[in-house]
This record gives C-alpha cells, sequence and structure tokens, in this order.
C-alpha cells in the first residue's frame, strides 16, 4: 500500500532535520533504476533545481525498503512498482534537502543523459550496466 505523500516538514527526515539541523544523519533511501524496453533510464526533473535525476527519497518509519521504493516511484512518476531487484548498497554521505518533488519524466538513453546529472546517478547507472546478479556494497 502507497502512503499520501508527506509534506518534507511532516516525513521523518523532516522532523529529525528540525531537531538537529544540518548535522550529518544516516537515514535509509531508495533510488529506482527504471528502464524502457529500448533500454533507456527514466530520470525525472526536480523541481527546486532542474537537475534531471532518479526517482529517489528516504525511507518513512515503519516503511519496508520496497514500500519506500514503490511510494518514492509513485510520487515522482505516477508509475506502479511491479518488481524490483536489489542491485547495489551505497554508503554516500549527502545532504537531504527539502523538494516539492518533481516537474516530468522523460527516457533517456544511456549515452545521452542530460548534463546536469549528479555524479551518484552516473555512479548508480555504471553500476546497473556491471551487474552480474551479485549485489554490490560501496
Amino acid at each position: 500500500m502507497i502512503k499520501a505523500n508527506l509534506p518534507y516538514e511532516e516525513s521523518y527526515l523532516g522532523q529529525l532535520r528540525q531537531v538537529v539541523g544540518k548535522r550529518k544523519l544516516m537515514a535509509n533511501t531508495v533510488r529506482a533504476v527504471i528502464m524502457d524496453g529500448a533500454g533507456r533510464v527514466m530520470l525525472v526533473r526536480r523541481s527546486d533545481n532542474g537537475r534531471w535525476v532518479m526517482p529517489a527519497g528516504s525511507m518513512e518509519l515503519d516503511e519496508s525498503v520496497e514500500d519506500a521504493l514503490r511510494r518514492e516511484v509513485w510520487e515522482e512518476s505516477g508509475l506502479t512498482v511491479t518488481a524490483a531487484t536489489l542491485i547495489a548498497v551505497y554508503s554516500h554521505t549527502r545532504y537531504s534537502a527539502a523538494t516539492d518533488e518533481t516537474t516530468g519524466a522523460q527516457f533517456f538513453a544511456l549515452d545521452e543523459l542530460p548534463e546536469n546529472i549528479p555524479d551518484l546517478y552516473r555512479e548508480t547507472l555504471a553500476d546497473v550496466q556491471r551487474f552480474d546478479g551479485t549485489v554490490i556494497l560501496k
């Protein structure tokens, strides 16, 4: 079941941010790589900075990884996840910011990605291409 889209301030991470400010936090997040039959990857355009990214976001309390993935994909693209495969687990340091989600979604050929796609998504796409069934740990 997909939970309703919460405003950032009401989300678990938003509530933590109110308490700890800009201090570094450990947060569980999900990132979806959605590809079409032609091998193109779907990216969504962030409304706050215009960058193209993968559907992604933080988990809420009492939410499974799979439920978080389904919710984030639905919120940011309107697509329903029917199956998912774990490809990698990352230990990246990043700071989350509040957004009003996305302004659009589009499929891109891997050799024609937008210039402003963040490096962490380029890393994920490289990992997807080298995925051999063994989960990648970084």
